[in-house]
C-alpha cells in the first residue's frame, strides 16, 4: 500500500558526496554584485566573470547561466536572484535550479558577505525537483544538491520536502485512481508507518456513528462516503486536530458544475491532502503534541440519491442545515467533522479546504484566505506563514454577515444568496460548529500551482503546510 505514497519515497535531489570541492559551484549573484566591482565571490575565476560579462547575464530573477571551462565541460552556473535589497527576493528562487540543470552534483558556493539561509535553499532545491511523473515512465539522471555541509537541520528539510511531495502527489493524482477509498488509503499508509491505529468509518456506519452530513454528501458516488479518524503522539502533549476536506470530485451535484468548472476539481481534497502533508512532517520530526487527524472522503457525484437544494439535513450537533446549493459540498462534510474535532476538546483545530472561489477572487490563487477565532493565534501563523515564504492572510468572521445565512426553515442555510463575501459566509458556517473555548483556525486554499514558479511546479501544490508546521513547531518546541 505505502509504495504509491511519496512521503517515503520521494527524493529530494541531495547527495551525499564527501568532498563537497568537487562538486559543480552555484554562484547566487543579485543585479548589483554580477558587475563584480565589490566582489564577494574570489572563488569565480577571472575567465568565468568574463564570460558572464559576455553574456550579458544582467541576474534577473531566475536566470541561469551555465558556464563551460577551457574544454567545454560544465564549469559552474551563475544563479540570478534580482534585486540586491533581499526583501524584493524570491526566497524559494534556488528551487529553479533542478529543472534547469543537466545531471551532475552541484553546490551552492557562498560567499562571506553574502547572507542566504541554507536551509531554506536546501527545501527550495528539494522543492524544485519534484515532478509528478505517476503516469509517466520516461526517467533521466537528475542534479544533485550537495548540502551535507551546510545544513545542520538537514533531517528536518528532508521530512518537509518529502510531506511537499506527498501532498502534491495526492492532489495531482486524477480522481480514477484518488477517490474517496483511496484518500483514506493514503491516511492508513501514514498512520501505519508510524505504528497507530486509523479508524475509518464507511458508509451507512457513517450513520449508526452520527456522522449524517458526511453520509448525506457521499451517498450519489460508487464509492461509499468514509470518515478517517486517527491520533498520534503522547497523550499528554498540546492536543492539535487538524480537520481536512476530502472531496475526491466535486461535479456540483445536482448543481452541477460547468465543464471549465469541473477540470481540476480532481484537487477538491486539497484540504486533506495538505493535512496529511502536515501530519506527516509533525510526525517525521517528532513534534511534542498529541496530533488528531479527521478526513471526511467523499466524492459529491450525481445519481438518484443525491442530496438535492432546498433539502433539510441534520448535522451531528443536531441543528438543522437548508441545503442552499449542493455545489457547497465541503463544508457540510467538515461541519460533522468539526463536531467531532471539538468533542475532546483539544487545544487547537485547524482545518483546511479548498473551500470557495471567493477566496480566490479576494487573494489570488497563490495566498489562501486564513480565518481564526483567535487573533492572537492569527496574528502569529501570519506572521510566521510570511517568515517562511508560505504566505497566508487573515480575512475577518465578520459577525454582522451571518443574518445572511439565516433560514426560514432551519436552524440554518449553509450558502448566503447573494455572491459577495462567500469566502466569510463559509468560514461563519464552519464557526458554528466549533465551540467558542475551542481555538481554531480555518484555512481555503486553492492547492494548485496553475504555473511554474521557483519550487513549486504546476500542479497540485501544499500551501499553508510549512507555516503551520513553523507555528507549531514555534509554539510547542521551543523547550525541547
Amino acid at each position: 500500500m505505502t509504495d504509491k505514497f511519496a512521503f517515503q519515497t520521494f527524493d529530494p535531489g541531495f547527495t551525499e558526496a564527501t568532498a563537497p570541492a568537487q562538486c559543480i559551484p552555484i554562484y547566487v549573484l543579485t543585479a548589483d554584485n554580477v558587475l563584480f566591482e565589490d566582489d564577494p565571490f574570489e572563488a569565480i575565476s577571472l575567465r568565468a566573470k568574463n564570460w558572464i560579462k559576455a553574456s550579458n547575464f544582467g541576474a534577473a530573477t531566475g536566470a541561469v547561466l551555465l558556464v563551460p571551462d577551457d574544454e567545454g565541460f560544465l564549469s559552474c552556473v551563475v544563479l540570478g536572484v534580482g534585486p540586491t535589497d533581499t526583501a524584493d527576493q524570491d526566497p524559494l528562487i534556488v528551487g529553479a535550479l533542478p529543472q534547469a540543470l543537466p545531471a551532475g552534483d552541484y553546490r551552492i558556493a557562498y560567499g562571506e558577505n553574502i547572507t542566504r539561509d541554507r536551509a531554506r535553499d536546501a527545501l527550495a532545491w528539494a522543492m524544485g525537483s519534484y515532478k509528478f511523473d505517476r503516469y509517466k515512465k520516461m526517467g533521466s539522471a537528475e542534479p544533485k544538491l550537495c548540502v551535507d555541509q551546510d545544513v545542520t537541520n538537514l533531517d528536518e528539510v528532508r521530512a518537509l520536502a518529502r510531506a511537499t511531495a506527498f501532498g502534491r502527489d495526492l492532489v495531482s493524482t486524477p480522481a480514477n485512481d484518488m477517490g474517496p477509498q483511496d484518500i483514506a488509503d493514503a491516511a492508513q499508509a501514514l498512520a501505519s508507518a508510524h505504528d497507530v491505529p486509523c479508524k475509518i468509518t464507511i458508509g451507512e456506519d457513517l450513520l449508526a456513528e452520527n456522522f449524517p452530513m458526511i453520509h448525506a454528501v457521499g451517498r450519489a458516488s460508487e464509492q461509499a462516503p468514509r470518515l478517517v479518524d486517527f491520533s498520534w503522539g503522547a497523550t499528554s502533549n498540546p492536543k492539535v486536530t487538524l480537520v481536512g476536506k476530502g472531496v475526491a470530485f466535486d461535479s456540483g451535484g445536482l448543481d452541477i458544475k460547468s465543464a471549465a468548472g469541473m477540470l481540476l476539481m480532481k484537487k477538491d481534497m486539497g484540504g486533506a491532502a495538505n493535512v496529511l502533508a502536515l501530519a506527516s512532517a509533525i510526525m517525521a520530526t517528532d513534534l511534542p503534541v498529541r496530533l488528531r487527524v479527521i478526513i471526511p472522503c467523499v466524492e459529491n457525484a450525481i445519481s438518484g440519491s443525491a442530496f438535492r437544494p432546498g433539502d433539510v439535513l441534520t448535522s451531528r450537533s443536531g441543528r438543522t442545515v437548508e441545503i442552499g446549493n449542493t455545489d457547497a459540498e465541503g463544508r457540510l462534510i467538515l461541519a460533522d467533522a468539526l463536531t467531532l474535532a471539538c468533542e475532546d476538546e483539544p487545544d487547537l483545530i485547524v482545518d483546511m479546504a479548498t473551500l470557495t472561489g471567493a477566496s480566490r477572487v479576494a487573494l489570488g490563487t497563490d495566498i489562501p484566505s486564513m480565518f481564526s477565532n483567535n487573533d492572537a493565534f492569527a496574528a502569529d501563523l501570519q506572521a510566521t506563514a510570511l517568515a517562511e515564504a508560505d504566505p497566508l492572510w487573515q480575512l475577518p468572521l465578520w459577525q454582522p454577515y451571518m443574518k445572511s445565512l439565516d433560514s426560514k426553515i432551519a436552524d440554518i442555510n449553509h450558502i448566503s444568496p447573494g455572491g459577495y463575501g462567500g469566502a466569510i459566509t463559509a468560514a461563519l458556517f464552519l464557526s458554528t460548529f466549533v465551540s467558542n473555548e475551542t481555538k481554531w483556525a480555518h484555512i481555503d486554499l486553492m492547492a494548485y500551482n496553475l504555473t511554474t514558479r521557483p519550487g513549486k511546479p504546476a500542479g497540485g501544490e501544499t500551501q499553508g503546510m510549512r507555516a503551520l508546521y513553523a507555528c507549531l513547531k514555534n509554539l510547542y518546541a521551543q523547550d525541547q
